[in-house]
């Protein structure tokens, strides 16, 4: 399992107005310890280039992969080489924003490409892949139709494209804090309710 996490502090920023700096510092850390609990029976890798990040992986049993300087995809890619070069054949790459994660663990199939897009098809929040025959990473705006085009180029694998109830789920703006099932599972201490005004 491969997890990259942005630091903390520069988190979720498309929630500010509607959480303060430490909110949304919180909330991310609080998500990506969901995921990394989550897949906690599997060996997992975070790749990071903040030390609270990497101070965080290792009080939660991941292995650190420093990736200063490499942005989000360089440092997936090179996650995933390094991943492979450790002797795993198949690695599933994760978001950490994922509020409902619990489904990660049986996202990958031997010598299948996994996709699990958000609920509007645009973004990748998780994919699983042989190591042998890696997707390179391409994260942004459209990066599941950029990703799956890839996997469709080769062959040698079989590609499922799942849409998962739950796996779909990001948390990044207003809205999607007050999307039912992921305000079913928000922690108590998060100052939202309905009537907060949407920014």
């Amino acid at each position: 399992m491969l997890v990259p996490v942005k630091r903390f502090t520069a988190a979720k920023g498309r929630l500010t107005g509607v959480l303060d700096d430490g909110e949304r510092a919180r909330l991310a850390e609080w998500m990506a310890t969901r995921v990394v609990e989550t897949v906690a029976e599997l060996p997992t890798f975070v790749a990071c280039d903040d030390r609270q990040v990497a101070a965080w992986a290792e009080r939660h049993g991941a292995q650190v992969l420093w990736s200063a300087g490499l942005g989000l995809n360089g440092a997936v890619d090179d996650g995933v080489a390094r991943v492979g070069a450790g002797g795993f054949d198949h690695v599933i790459v994760t978001h950490a924003d994922l509020p409902r994660p619990h489904a990660l663990v049986h996202v990958a199939r031997p010598g299948t490409r996994t996709f699990v897009p958000d609920r509007r098809q645009d973004g990748t929040n998780v994919m699983a892949f042989p190591t042998a025959a890696p997707i390179r990473a391409s994260y942004g705006g459209g990066s599941f139709r950029r990703h799956l085009a890839q996997a469709m180029t080769a062959s040698d694998t079989e590609i499922d494209v799942r849409f998962d109830p739950e796996l779909s789920l990001d948390l990044d703006t207003y809205r999607d804090l007050n999307h039912p099932l992921i305000r079913e599972v928000l922690p108590s201490w998060l100052p939202t309710t309905p009537g907060n005004p949407s920014p």
